[in-house]
């Protein structure tokens, strides 16, 4: 017999805590539309507008050579395949070039763990890049890239942090979380371990930088799995907000994105027999929502998920859609195809009910001149673009 979720969402709706208990049972129900209302309140009530926000900026994969093996990725290539690349800071700058044309912000850029790369390589780049782009916000590396800089280089990372803010980084991006439990990631990853991936965090805040949480469920993990991440991610942004209490330049996650494992091209993909479904993605993002109840914003991630189920994670307690994506090299590679333009996202947005809205890395709303009449310089589909810069 399921549990009656309704004394869970009672307590969510009157501002209590929920504890890992309660995450299991809505995880377990399978009343998702009883917890997408819940979590659309809270939703509304954390941010009160019918504002929805996206950004426009281009996920730049610096270089594909990775040390470490991961069943979930099809992107990566090993150290002296004959399909390896590293950009060039040219490469990299033309890529910048196009997205400021299209109204973008800033750029999310990360990279496989290249064993060769030292701490000066990745200052280079972003002092190169800040130099000429002062104004444009860099949302670079992850939690595993910073632990292999730490590999190489011998420094902890806070240390590294604080060089690679001195030289230009605004952010990062909350890449390599998948779940955050040993017992899963050993199964699938060589990387960083669950507490090495947290104290990256713990360390990117604590030098006064912001953050984003992920999670990407579905690659054999189970419900108790999932409890725990959120359960880790929430402790980290406790000890964030506690400290920014006495430091207002304490760094904090902004945003949390769950989205499920795109299979396609994977030696993981095609070990695995179920896969999570739209419902599964409705009921993950609106208990992350619920649950995690010290995080701002949660985002739709139609990029994995599709544009339409992306569009009706609105009403499931996202308040954010992302971004367009100019280019995206990572998940389209495990087969995720799906495409958008800001016309496509603002459409979607407001046929939810909803006012689209720009934003940068901080949400800080952007409007440009042509916020009135959507410029069609932004309309450029994704494959014209991936033709443009083919490398």
């Amino acid at each position: 017999m399921e549990t009656n979720i309704q004394p869970i969402l009672d307590k969510a709706l009157d501002g209590e805590r929920l504890t890992a208990d309660d995450c299991t049972a809505l995880l377990e129900s399978n009343d998702f539309v009883r917890i997408g209302l819940a979590a659309h309140e809270i939703r509304m009530r954390k941010n009160p507008t019918d504002v929805v926000t996206y950004i426009i900026d281009r996920n730049i994969n610096y270089t594909n050579v990775c040390n470490v093996v991961c069943t979930f990725c099809a992107f990566y290539r090993r150290p002296g395949k004959p399909d390896t690349y590293i950009h060039s800071i040219e490469e990299i700058e033309k890529r910048i070039d196009e997205t400021i044309e299209l109204g973008g912000t800033g750029v999310l850029m990360q990279g496989g763990l290249h064993p060769d790369m030292n701490i000066e390589w990745y200052e280079d780049l972003l002092r190169t890049l800040h130099a000429k782009y002062p104004t444009f916000q860099l949302h670079c590396f992850s939690p595993p890239e910073i632990h292999n800089i730490s590999l190489i280089s011998g420094l902890d990372y806070e240390t590294i942090l604080r060089r690679l803010k001195a030289a230009g980084l605004n952010s990062m991006p909350g890449g390599g979380g998948e779940i955050l439990d040993d017992e899963v990631r050993r199964r699938v990853s060589t990387k960083c371990t669950t507490d090495e991936w947290l104290d990256v965090m713990r360390a990117v805040h604590k030098v006064g930088l912001i953050s984003t949480g992920t999670m990407m469920f579905g690659i054999g993990d189970k419900i108790e799995h999932r409890v725990r991440h959120l359960e880790r991610i929430r402790q980290v942004q406790d000890e964030a907000l506690d400290a920014k209490a006495s430091d207002p330049d304490y760094g904090e996650f902004t945003a949390f994105i769950p989205w499920t494992f795109q299979r396609e091209n994977t030696a993981l993909g095609r070990k695995i027999t179920e896969e999570p479904t739209g419902i599964d993605y409705l009921k993950m993002l609106s208990v992350s929502r619920l649950f995690l109840d010290n995080i701002q914003h949660i985002q739709s991630s139609w990029l994995t998920q599709g544009i339409r189920l992306g569009q009706s994670a609105l009403r499931f307690g996202a308040d954010d859609m992302g971004s367009i994506m100019i280019e995206e090299n990572v998940v389209s590679a495990a087969g995720a195809n799906n495409e958008a333009n800001e016309r496509d996202l603002r459409y979607q947005i407001s046929e939810a009910g909803f006012i689209p809205q720009q934003r940068d890395i901080l949400y800080n709303y952007v409007n440009r001149e042509d916020a009135t009449g959507l410029d069609t310089r932004n309309s450029m589909p994704l494959k014209q673009l991936s033709v443009a810069f083919a490398d």
